[in-house]
């Protein structure tokens, strides 16, 4: 029996595939990012050291999770390594309106 093999069974049936965890985890994790990035426009004194010290963390350890994971989960790694680098910089703006420095 032949069985044709479309895109959309791949997409289907793919481990990392449009109907998995895989693929809605990080998509929907974008949100961090997009937070982030319309944040970068707010006067520092509205930024939370507590938090974005949080999110740092937060992005490193699932950073490190998505590189451990199989099969390894490429989208959730850039969006977290892109969380990761928003984040640092808000803290720096925090921490340079906190301190001065």
């Amino acid at each position: 029996m032949f069985i044709a093999t479309t895109s959309a069974n791949l997409c289907q049936y793919y481990s990392v595939g449009l109907k998995t965890t895989h693929f809605w985890g990080p998509v929907a994790n974008w949100g961090f990012v997009i937070a982030g990035l319309s944040d970068m426009s707010k006067p520092p004194e509205m930024i939370s050291g507590n938090m974005t010290s949080a999110m740092c963390v937060y992005s490193a350890l699932f950073m490190r999770f998505a590189w451990a994971v199989q099969p390894r989960n490429y989208l959730l790694l850039a969006c977290r390594a892109s969380n990761e680098t928003v984040q640092l910089y808000q803290l720096s703006r925090w921490a340079q309106y906190e301190y001065g420095g």
